[in-house]
């Protein structure tokens, strides 16, 4: 298929380096940066966060008092915003930023301490118009807006809707991508009408959702295509067990609905170049891979066997995680020929169970309940074999990286991780790592036994070792079913 070049608006809450949490920054940070090398015009919107103000982003000032004016004063909603922009780093792709302190001033995105914002319902209804209104203000017509997760889930129903008859947006089409189906935007019934939307969308068949507004929902019913982060999560998400109530939505949208893997920037994440490593390597030097392992076991003064296999996790510590099952078998795990290092934070009680895991096995374990960019880095390299026990990953991060790094993954077969991760075939050599399908620690304990075992054979480990080296997970690939996505809308939308 010739790929006509397309003018593409990003709108996401997250984008890397600017304002990050998880996954959702990186792909808004990295995805934009291959579709411009493929010839497609990029802009992205994103909230101009306290953060993103301390860390020195987002200074130039284009316009302000920019008003949005499909907002009615009923809805109680902010007005008007201050625009600002910034460089995506290493490109010349704008970031606008919608800087309204009422909404964004604050020390997190999403909520605090005491949970969610009071009132996220506002501040992201309003973000929703304000993408749109900063587009508008630069002049930029997209062929197609990409909006992503339920922060932006708005947008799509807005379009279909109060912007129907603008010429701006007219026949202007809609991407949304779901980067996790359970976190959805649910707010009370009492609301919707701060939402701006025609009363007939309050249905079941609109954004009403058991009682509540949801705009995820509202994404769902109103945009052109969706997609989510793997092949498999979209399977998924049409059943019951990952549908989190909106499977149905999704089996309507069967014919609309795809998946594509997240790719791996290997500008930053590549054992040859790593600033954070002290030994590079690649796959035609393992054994410079073993000598980084060395040095950092010894600058964490760890008194550790430096041969035995070394077991990491670099994840948030969750149910989502699988950390329960890691947390049924670490006591057995502990008393064989390993070393285990773990690096996150989350649920307190598992920061406890692996605190005590740490001071308990201090010759076995290392345990550090913080965040630490360098030191997830230099953990992929340094470990033998790295652990993701997921109950579900939309698609993964870190298994693509310890694959690039020659670090063999052990995961449960779901989501992105079982497009990407195959279990080792000892007949054929064939596979990148180990998996274990049954949500249980009987299934983990087993995969991680079968790394153990062929980690005794060096040669096959290593081959193991190139074989998840030579993949390419970059976002090239992806970017190019994107792409394919973006003519598909704005081929269908030309000829409604």
């Amino acid at each position: 298929m010739t790929l006509a070049p397309q003018k593409i608006l990003f709108v996401s809450a997250e984008c890397a380096p600017f304002a990050k949490t998880g996954g959702l920054a990186d792909v808004c940070g990295s995805l934009p940066k291959a579709l411009a090398a493929l010839g497609h015009e990029v802009r992205v919107v994103l909230p101009y966060y306290k953060g993103v103000r301390t860390a020195g982003f987002g200074k130039t000032l284009l316009k302000s008092g920019v008003a949005i004016s499909a907002l009615a004063p009923e809805t109680g909603l902010k007005r008007s915003f201050q625009l600002r922009k910034d460089l995506l780093p290493g490109a010349s792709i704008p970031v606008y930023m919608v800087d309204q302190p009422d909404y964004f001033e604050r020390e997190r995105f999403y909520g605090d301490e005491a949970g969610d914002f009071g009132d996220n319902l506002d501040r992201f209804a309003f973000f929703a118009h304000a993408a749109l209104a900063a587009a508008a203000e630069e002049g930029f017509r997209p062929d197609v807006v990409h909006c992503h997760d339920w922060h932006t889930g708005l947008i799509p129903a807005y379009l279909k809707t109060l912007y129907a008859e603008d010429p701006l947006w007219k026949g202007v089409g809609t991407l949304f991508t779901i980067h996790n189906l359970a976190y959805q935007g649910l707010f009370p019934e009492h609301l919707f009408g701060r939402t701006g939307l025609p009363g007939q969308l309050w249905s079941a068949e609109g954004v009403e959702f058991y009682g509540q507004v949801n705009f995820m929902k509202a994404a769902l019913r109103y945009c052109d295509r969706v997609n989510t982060v793997s092949p498999r999560y979209a399977e998924e998400i049409q059943g019951m067990e990952l549908g989190c109530g909106l499977d149905g939505v999704l089996r309507t949208r069967r014919e609309d609905l795809s998946g594509i893997i997240n790719g791996l920037d290997y500008t930053e994440w590549s054992p040859e170049i790593d600033p954070h490593l002290s030994v590079k390597y690649s796959k035609d030097s393992l054994d410079l891979k073993q000598k980084f392992k060395r040095e950092f076991i010894q600058s964490q003064k760890l008194d550790w066997d430096l041969d035995a296999p070394l077991l990491g996790v670099v994840s948030r510590l969750d149910n989502m995680k699988g950390l329960n099952l890691l947390e049924e078998i670490m006591d057995y795990l502990i008393h064989m020929d390993l070393n285990f290092i773990l690096l996150g934070t989350g649920d307190p009680r598992y920061m406890e169970s692996f605190r005590r895991i740490g001071e308990t096995y201090p010759d076995k374990a290392s345990v550090h309940l913080t965040f630490s960019n360098a030191l997830a880095h230099q953990i992929e390299a340094a470990s033998d074999i790295f652990l993701m026990p997921s109950r579900f990953e939309p698609c993964g991060l870190n298994q693509l990286i310890s694959l690039r790094y020659g670090t063999v993954p052990v995961v449960r077969s779901t989501g992105g991780l079982a497009d990407t991760v195959k279990e080792y075939d000892p007949k054929t050599s064939s596979g990148n790592g180990f998996c274990f399908h049954e949500f249980n620690s009987m299934g983990l304990f087993n995969a991680i036994k079968r790394a153990l075992e062929l980690h005794q054979s060096k040669d096959k480990w290593r081959k193991l070792q190139i074989a998840g080296m030579s993949q390419d997970f970059s976002w090239a690939s992806s970017a190019r079913h994107y792409a394919e996505l973006y003519q598909k809308i704005a081929s269908s939308r030309k000829a409604a």
